[in-house]
């Protein structure tokens, strides 16, 4: 927000913090898959699931709250560039669904979990006259969360089908 404040630091240390846990979640979940072997990759791809994970929350939760969204994102992005790449037979060579799209709805969803300051979370203003700081209720900001990643899966996926129809009429695919 264009300060150097404590909100900045914070957002700092999230990022970090997400980041390192992701790496360690998606090293150790490769590891149980492979009989002990992570890969130098999976490492790499872990560290950019924490990133887009945190993304949404690195100024609004606490430490901890950004080391668990991490730690899941790792686990989670993992199962989606294996299992539900699997699953839905996506042909995504470079896991970009796995990654970022698993990645980034997991760090909306815990975003509303971990943002309140019963678990840590810095909590919004509720009142920007008085300057009031309070939090949402975890399950009615999950709630908004989960409504804003469903407004974004539809209008991406509206918007994506309308591109390829313009290419399709067009030029043709």
């Amino acid at each position: 927000a264009l300060e150097a404040n404590g909100t900045a630091v914070l957002a700092f240390i999230n990022t970090f913090s997400a980041t390192a846990s992701a790496v360690l979640a998606w090293s150790l979940g490769e590891a149980m898959m492979n009989k002990g072997k992570a890969s130098m990759l999976g490492a790499a791809s872990g560290a950019v699931a924490g990133l887009v994970a945190i993304t949404p929350a690195c100024g609004n939760v606490g430490l901890l709250g950004a080391m668990v969204v991490g730690f899941v994102a790792g686990f989670a992005c993992l199962w989606g560039v294996t299992g539900l790449k699997r699953l839905l037979g996506a042909d995504d060579s470079l896991d970009v669904f796995g990654v970022h799209g698993v990645g980034g709805i997991t760090g909306a969803l815990l975003t509303g979990v971990f943002n309140t300051q019963l678990l840590g979370g810095p909590g919004q203003v509720t009142d920007w006259v008085t300057g009031t700081v309070g939090s949402v209720a975890i399950f009615d900001q999950v709630w908004i969360q989960l409504k804003a990643v469903l407004v974004t899966i539809v209008w991406s996926g509206v918007v994506s089908f309308v591109a390829y129809k313009l290419v399709d009429l067009t030029i043709g695919l």
